[in-house]
């Protein structure tokens, strides 16, 4: 009999925190025969995959797919050729699920048949998740709302916060809809998240948290370089040709617009602030995506209309005056808003 979840997971030079994800899998109250683990070995050159030999032996219920490395995006990718459940889930190495906090979506996601379900997560450093394993957990109360893929855009998506590892996903939505992620980038769940959403019938929203994602590991400004930066304006590029896809409402292409203005800025916000890339570098990002994205042009409102002319016709002045933010006022304006609302907090 299939499986009712695959639980994808990639693995690539994460010994120190494999094993904590892997074993907190088989802490969710699921009986083995009704989930499958698959785990990607990506050419992991640490000991990755010896510190879970131990939870491998125990399970029956563990596939392990060794390849070159190859990225995280075909990791997942061959996860998804090779999973035989009902629904699957992506899970990343770093990351580990709440004890006893998995069993109750997928109760949900079998009864509804939904194309997604998302939950909530907590984002914790080291630290706090030291704290977190001594802590009572209060889980939240299981309320759903349930929505089309396009309301979900509108009402819940946050380009702030696409992350794949939040929702569990029907495997005949997936399949049906040729749902891949875009080999040999990073960032790859930005636009994946969208896609998704843009081809879902039917999604639930859980008011219901399962994932610890472990702070400072993935951000866009740590390690930034110029290969990140520029698969950042690949993600970006087809986040802009979603909103050109016909049939869409007015209302879902303006969201969609402005959420590419968005991940505009987080990126104009992390190449200025880098000091691992040269100013001619930061230049070769903004020319390129100039290149790669001709048409993308922001009309809302009055910031993003000063943005779009300087980012147009003042290429150069434009990086200037965002380098300069960045390494001058950025700080102080910041640490001034600080004292403004701790100041109200105590008024």
């Amino acid at each position: 009999m299939a499986p009712q979840l695959s639980i994808i997971v990639p693995v690539y030079n994460v010994e120190k925190y494999i094993h904590t994800c892997v074993e907190s899998i088989f802490k969710q109250g699921l009986d083995d025969e009704c989930f499958e683990v698959i785990i990607v070995n990506d050419g992991s050159t640490d000991r990755s995959m010896e510190m879970i030999q131990d939870i491998i032996i125990q399970h029956q219920n563990t596939i392990i797919i060794n390849q070159e490395q190859q990225g995280v995006s075909v990791a997942r990718n061959n996860g998804i050729e090779t999973a035989q459940g009902e629904y699957i889930q992506f899970v990343d190495a770093d990351d580990f699920l709440i004890e006893n906090s998995l069993l109750f979506l997928l109760d949900k996601a079998i009864t509804s048949k939904a194309d997604i379900i998302t939950a909530d997560y907590i984002r914790m450093n080291d630290n706090q998740i030291a704290q977190f394993a001594k802590d009572v957990f209060k889980q939240k109360d299981g309320a759903s709302q349930e929505r089309t893929g396009e309301e979900f855009l509108l009402k819940d998506h946050s380009p702030y916060s696409c992350h794949i590892w939040r929702s569990l996903y029907r495997r005949d939505f997936i399949n049906q809809n040729k749902l891949r992620f875009i080999p040999d980038i990073y960032y790859e769940d930005i636009p994946y998240t969208y896609e998704c959403y843009l081809n879902a019938k039917q999604c639930i929203k859980v008011n219901w948290q399962y994932v610890i994602y472990r702070k400072g590991q993935r951000s866009i400004t740590s390690s930034l370089n110029k290969k990140k930066a520029m698969d950042f304006c690949l993600a970006i590029s087809k986040i802009w040709d979603y909103s050109h896809y016909e049939n869409l409402s007015d209302q879902i292409r303006e969201k969609i617009r402005n959420n590419t203005f968005i991940h505009f800025s987080l990126l104009l916000c992390a190449i200025t602030s880098s000091t691992s890339l040269s100013k001619s570098e930061k230049m070769d990002v903004l020319y390129y995506m100039r290149d790669l994205i001709p048409d993308l042009s922001f009309r809302n409102g009055l910031k993003q209309n000063i943005v779009n002319f300087l980012y147009h016709k003042m290429p150069s002045t434009y990086m200037t005056l965002r380098i300069f933010y960045a390494e001058y006022l950025q700080d102080t304006i910041w640490k001034i808003g600080d004292t403004i609302r701790n100041k109200k907090v105590y008024e």
